[in-house]
């Protein structure tokens, strides 16, 4: 139409829209682009519910001048959007500090990465994909909830059938017990003899490194899970199985921190070796399929020994307990933790029936008063229990569990 109406410049125009794609397309076609991204996450293992900053360091690797990048970093939907970044006219052997955060909303292990790359031409209509391949993990750990110093209802106790507390290290205890024929006078303790009138001798216990063992049910059956989908960022535990695994932490950290070698054992067997690191095991724990308690209980018989046991437990009744209460008898350190489980449900994820929820409840107080009877320390704990609180309620406490209980409590 231009030629007929001799508009010279009308031609030239509509020739250059016509060819400007096909020019674009040979730009970005003639681009070549090589480059490297290193990712440091700052720190590289969170606790549930923090944040991370992560430092992305782009190079340009390629021999050219880089054209408009348009960058896109893969991000797990459990730590957060994946960031977007603009790069333009990066030089060879040279790099640019990209930064973003990640907030661990969800335990595990995930990858950052790889880096997205798209490269455009200056007027946005032609582009190019490439997808690098390298990644760096960050590991998002149980949240560990300060301990306090002192248990509400701690203890201490004494006898031959006592089991003795994981707290016992540095100096020798001493004790003292009547003369036997055959001991060694040397050891008579003549204060002692004096008050009573009775010979007696002293008794040294070299320090010692007890062992706890936490007994932690994972079945999916006895929790209330949420979706992985429906998991957001927050410091509260989002589900009764989350409340469990950050208590066996805290519980476990508190008496780790005072010498004690801590093994865990859920309904599936033991978790990882002991002595290793409690929260990186804790942190790909996910719920098992299992029908009932008695893998973990079995394995606790075999490894427990007199050192204390500390069961956090889902949905549970009197016959669910029985095992351990059999196992577990005379004067003991041990405490339980049974979940108000239905309590999450409550707490903004559907309702249970209030016949189920009263019928749970009957259970777990049955449970509660079987292993009360038998010499167990038991508090109950729902959606909105605080670890240390409960962990207070249960005579515990971080320097350690002391002395056979006086009577079980059910909160």
């Amino acid at each position: 139409m231009g030629a007929l109406l001799g508009e010279r410049a009308l031609v030239q125009l509509a020739v250059f829209l016509l060819a400007l794609p096909l020019l674009s397309a040979g730009v970005v076609a003639r681009e070549r682009f090589r480059l490297a991204a290193r990712r440091t996450p700052a720190p590289a293992r969170i606790p549930r519910g923090d944040a991370a900053e992560v430092l992305l360091e782009v190079s340009s690797t390629g021999p050219r001048t880089g054209g408009l990048w348009l960058l896109r970093e893969s991000v797990p939907a459990e730590l957060g959007p994946s960031p977007r970044f603009t790069v333009d006219r990066l030089p060879p052997g040279s790099s640019v500090a990209l930064r973003y955060a990640v907030s661990g909303s969800r335990r595990g292990r995930h990858e950052l990465g790889p880096l997205q790359l798209r490269v455009v031409d200056p007027f946005g209509l032609v582009e190019r994909s490439a997808t690098g391949t390298g990644t760096a993990p960050v590991l998002v750990v149980p949240r560990v909830h300060p301990l306090g110093p002192v248990g509400a209802a701690a203890g201490h106790g004494g006898g031959d059938g006592v089991r003795r507390s994981i707290a016992v290290h540095g100096e020798d205890d001493v004790s003292i017990r009547g003369y036997r024929h055959g001991d060694d006078l040397r050891k008579v303790h003549w204060r002692a003899t004096a008050r009573t009138g009775e010979l007696m001798v002293r008794l040294e216990e070299r320090p010692w490194r007890a062992e706890a063992t936490l007994l932690l049910d994972t079945r999916a059956r006895a929790h209330l899970l949420t979706s992985a989908g429906n998991r957001t960022p927050g410091v509260a535990p989002p589900d009764s199985f989350e409340w469990a695994v950050e208590a066996a932490a805290s519980i476990g950290t508190a008496l780790g921190r005072r010498g004690a070698a801590v093994r865990v054992l859920t309904d599936a067997g033991e978790l990882g070796t002991p002595g290793g690191d409690l929260l990186e095991r804790l942190a790909l724990l996910g719920p098992s399929r299992s029908p009932g308690l008695s893998a973990g209980v079995d394995r606790l018989v075999r490894v427990a020994g007199d050192g204390p046991v500390v069961c956090v437990l889902g949905l549970v009744g009197p016959d669910d307990v029985a095992e351990l209460v059999r196992t577990r008898s005379g004067p003991t350190a041990d405490r339980a933790v049974l979940l108000d489980v239905a309590s999450w449900g409550t707490a903004g994820r559907g309702r249970r029936p209030a016949a189920a929820a009263a019928v749970l409840a009957e259970q777990r107080a049955e449970a509660a008063r079987v292993l009360g009877a038998a010499g167990w320390r038991v508090a109950v704990a729902g959606a909105g229990s605080d670890i240390a609180a409960v962990w207070a309620e249960l005579g515990g406490s971080s320097a350690g569990l002391a002395g056979p209980p006086v009577a079980g409590v059910a909160g």
